[in-house]
């Protein structure tokens, strides 16, 4: 006999729910680069000269990391037993410091009357400019000072020379602090970066490795005004910066103006990359971190986990190029001995490898750097038994 009643369907039976999956807990961007330059340290930061130079090598996930974490590269480097031997010395500071204080007096009048002989298109020259004081609490502080001193100078539509202004650029999740020279606001509502260097400019120019470098480091400073331009009525940034070097080699103030349009794309793009730093740090082995208080052996495996794209130009940008060239070295890497030479070798990626190819023990001969490697290997063979041939015949 049926458990059932004659009429009616059976009754249901519920059906037991599978228990819904816990999430994963998830570890924000900023938790994760805590993680790697160490819990209790706190992070390095980031300037103008930094991020210039993560503009002109592109291609190094490890400096990219460790800015984005906020590692303090010289000290890593130091760890490392290859200490940084690059900066200026303090002769070099004291000297820039005082030619600074030159171009500045008097409310600064001789710089906008530089700024108006090479940006004024025929213009005198102001009588006077006001000079907001940008002083307050800390850099958050001094940066919001920084925004609002600018929307007025822009709203009074005179001109305004702002001093070290304070100026904030979002980096890898957190704001990086930056500190020009000057920006000066022009009654249009231009704003114009002015950079102030020591080195001199002789017969109206400059050392070229010196002058791009400043350029790199004023794309910087444009691309942070830009955030506050777009946000105030009436303000644009020019793509033309001043650069103010001594004459000759005088202390006279000089200046050159330099269109910093295409440092700015570059530095524009690199930051683009730089926010994906996640996916930098999310290919390290689990516990990769660059705590100073880790062993040097340690810190050189951490290291060594996160590619580097090494150029003889980073021992005048990086903490760490000393350390990267002596592995570059070690492993025979044609990235040793330059970028041109790197970009004319094509799939040959090792010194010994090059020489392998122009001796003809190893290499495709079809392949075009084979070719020439053989051809001028065997013209230089050629050119000394010509020579030894000569001394003999004496």
């Amino acid at each position: 006999m049926s458990e059932y009643p004659a009429s009616g369907p059976p009754p249901q039976i519920p059906a037991t729910r599978a228990p819904s999956p816990q999430p994963r807990p998830t570890t924000t961007l900023r938790q994760r680069l805590a993680e790697l330059r160490g819990p209790s340290v706190a992070p390095h930061p980031l300037d103008a000269r930094a991020l210039a130079a993560l503009a002109a090598n592109p291609g190094c996930k490890r400096r990219a990391l460790l800015d984005g974490a906020g590692v303090d590269k010289a000290g890593l480097a130091t760890a490392l037993g290859s200490p940084a031997a690059f900066g200026q010395s303090q002769f070099a500071l004291v000297r820039g410091n005082v030619f600074e204080a030159k171009v500045k007096a008097d409310g600064g009048m001789e710089l906008l009357r530089l700024l108006v002989e090479r940006l004024g298109h025929g213009a005198e020259a102001p009588a006077e400019a006001k000079v907001p004081d940008l002083t307050a609490a800390g850099p958050e502080g001094r940066a919001a000072r920084t925004a609002l001193a600018l929307r007025e100078a822009t709203a009074a539509g005179d001109w305004a020379l702002l001093d070290h202004p304070m100026l904030a650029l979002e980096v890898a999740g957190s704001p990086a602090y930056l500190e020009p020279d000057a920006v000066v606001v022009h009654p249009d509502g231009t704003w114009t970066v002015v950079e102030i260097k020591s080195f001199p400019m002789v017969d109206g120019s400059a050392d070229a490795a010196k002058v791009g470098a400043a350029a790199r480091q004023s794309a910087v400073y444009v691309l942070a005004l830009e955030r506050i331009a777009a946000v105030t009525e009436g303000a644009e940034v020019g793509h033309q910066v001043l650069l103010v070097c001594p004459k000759d080699f005088s202390n006279l103030p000089t200046a050159s103006v330099v269109d910093v349009r295409k440092q700015r794309a570059v530095t524009d793009r690199q930051l683009t990359r730089l926010t994906r730093v996640e996916d930098i740090a999310a290919a390290l082995p689990e516990g990769t971190t660059f705590d100073p208080d880790r062993s040097p052996e340690e810190l050189g495996t951490a290291v060594e986990a996160v590619p580097a794209a090494y150029a003889p130009e980073c021992l005048a940008a990086c903490e760490l190029a000393f350390h990267c060239r002596a592995k570059a070295r070690a492993e025979g890497a044609v990235e040793s001995l330059g970028r041109s030479v790197r970009g004319e070798l094509g799939g040959l990626t090792t010194v010994a490898g090059v020489l392998a190819a122009a001796a003809g023990k190893e290499g495709d001969p079809a392949d075009p750097t084979v070719a020439a490697l053989r051809r001028a290997a065997a013209l230089r063979a050629e050119a000394l038994a010509g020579v030894g041939g000569g001394v003999a015949c004496r």
